[in-house]
């Protein structure tokens, strides 16, 4: 019975699929957001690296869903030399974050992925979580 239930149960997604969807949510973004999101790279990766762990004194690697690692859309004029702008989404987090949420993943992943984009056009974490607070009113 047990073997049966695992059986039944199906795979996570890969990698590969999770960037599916999240590249669908992003191209279910309104233009206005879209235009300004082309340079913008998306990495799904299983966990955030240790270093970044450390460096944002993480209890657990599951504690990161996603990042955004850029200068959002204030960037200063004549900026070289450096790394794209980049959303980082990591899998198992969400993964984890998606068994116990009720929701579903493509909610989950579209979320997460609309929080790091805020970051890429300079809200805070403060900020967004009163525009979601408010979302309910």
């Amino acid at each position: 019975m047990f073997l049966a239930m695992i059986a039944s149960q199906p795979p996570e997604p890969t990698l590969e699929q999770m960037d599916a969807f999240a590249r669908h949510a992003m191209a279910q973004l309104p233009d206005l957001f879209r235009v300004h999101l082309a340079d913008v790279v998306l990495r799904i990766e299983d966990f955030p690296d240790r270093d970044l762990c450390r460096d944002m004194a993480l209890d657990s690697p599951f504690d990161l869903l996603g990042l955004y690692q850029g200068y959002s859309t204030a960037r200063p004029s004549g900026v070289s030399g450096t790394l794209p702008d980049t959303i980082f989404l990591y899998r198992r987090p969400i993964l984890e974050y998606w068994a116990h949420s009720g929701d579903s993943l493509e909610q989950v992943i579209t979320h997460v992925l609309v929080h790091e984009i805020g970051h890429h056009f300079g809200l805070s974490d403060d900020d967004m979580h009163r525009i979601e607070a408010s979302d309910g009113e």
